[in-house]
């Protein structure tokens, strides 16, 4: 069945369905990993965005309901070079457009990925329509050019989870599937979940911590009132700016415990602290960025997926840039001088990796530790 995609700058690109029959609109990124489709796909801070893959194959190894990032698939739709049929894994349970066709997700194969990928990072990226039911090239212009972008849209409210619960499941052991929480937990922690990827919860749980996930508007007295000996504040979808209530939960939080955050979590926190956003031309997707560690100046290798970053002429001198992306000097880390707070833009859990930045979990665990002992 034919498919195209159509960009509100008017650049068409035609090629063949893959998963579900409809039309789906978003802002059309890339990815540049060569692995981890499957977490791609399910991962939260993807809501709104058609996600373009620019390793050429995709689906080698099927998809299977253990690797997941959440409950469902969050994307808008999904381009690729070519989708592969007949996956070949020992822990595939279906294919990757049967996977499509169950979750309704819309997509594409057979364009020039390598030319839409150029077109993006020359003209940044835009809202863009695929459709296998209009296949008039001027009415789906006119269909993106009238979608609503990102900027200024609440999208966590549309993926947090809608009451509280209760998290044990650790990290993957190749022999065992995954661990489960040894009691006694050594700290408990309370997550806010703005799009919560589950290997952050999974490595939370591994690092000796009891997990509760609140929804994004829980109040800060209400997370307090659980006694929790840290807050986490996770990754999640689009624009931290119209998230005004999780900033203000964020701002009576500070000093009170220690707390850390990724991603959009990074992002809400130094709002909180005073500082303020933007959005990237094409922003950082992949599993390849270089970001050094301003304390020691090691390089990282990191996993990244956001469209937004910190104005870092918009921090305070008490909020410290602790790291940089080396391909284009945003802020990748946050600490502060006063309160036990940090954050990173990328993501030290990514699984696929790598995995350079994992250290950031103990640092957390040493921060709750230190807290608990000035303040017993």
């Amino acid at each position: 069945m034919k498919a195209i995609l159509a960009l509100a700058d008017g650049r068409v690109f035609h090629g063949q369905s893959i998963g579900a029959v409809g039309e789906t609109f978003g802002e059309v990124v890339f990815n540049t990993s060569m692995s981890g489709y499957q977490e791609i796909l399910t991962d939260p801070s993807y809501h709104g965005e058609i996600v373009t893959m620019t390793y050429p194959q995709i689906g080698n190894c099927g998809v299977n309901t253990e690797d997941v990032e959440s409950d469902k698939p969050h994307l808008a739709g999904f381009v690729v070079k070519e989708i592969c049929e007949f996956p070949s894994n020992w822990r595939s349970e279906i294919s990757l457009n049967e996977y499509l066709q169950q979750n309704n997700i819309v997509g594409i194969q057979g364009i020039d990925t390598r030319a839409l990928v150029k077109h993006i990072r020359d003209h940044g990226a835009q809202t863009g329509v695929i459709s296998t039911v209009d296949l008039d090239v001027d009415s789906l212009v006119a269909k993106a050019r009238q979608a609503p972008g990102l900027v200024g849209r609440d999208l966590v409210k549309e993926v947090t989870t809608a009451e509280s619960y209760t998290w044990t499941q650790g990290v993957w052991d190749l022999e065992k599937g995954y661990t489960e929480l040894i009691e006694p937990a050594r700290f408990h922690v309370v997550v806010y979940d703005f799009g919560i990827k589950r290997n952050i919860l999974r490595n939370l749980v591994s690092s000796g911590c009891r997990v509760t996930v609140v929804p994004a508007s829980t109040s800060a007295s209400e997370v307090l009132a659980l006694n929790p000996d840290g807050v986490f504040l996770s990754n999640g979808p689009g624009d931290p700016e119209p998230i005004t209530y999780a900033q203000e939960n964020i701002r009576q939080l500070l000093g009170k415990v220690p707390l850390f955050g990724i991603c959009l979590g990074h992002q809400l926190l130094a709002i909180a602290l005073g500082g303020s956003t933007y959005k990237l031309k094409f922003g950082h997707r992949g599993g390849n960025q270089p970001v050094q560690r301003d304390e020691n100046k090691r390089v990282e290798i990191t996993s990244q997926n956001h469209g937004f970053a910190v104005d870092a002429k918009s921090l305070e001198s008490a909020s410290i840039i602790s790291h940089l992306n080396l391909n284009d000097n945003t802020v990748e880390g946050l600490c502060h001088s006063c309160f036990p707070a940090f954050s990173v833009q990328y993501h030290p859990e990514a699984s696929p990796g790598p995995h350079d930045a994992h250290y950031l979990f103990d640092r957390f665990i040493g921060l709750m530790e230190d807290f608990k002992k000035n303040k017993n």
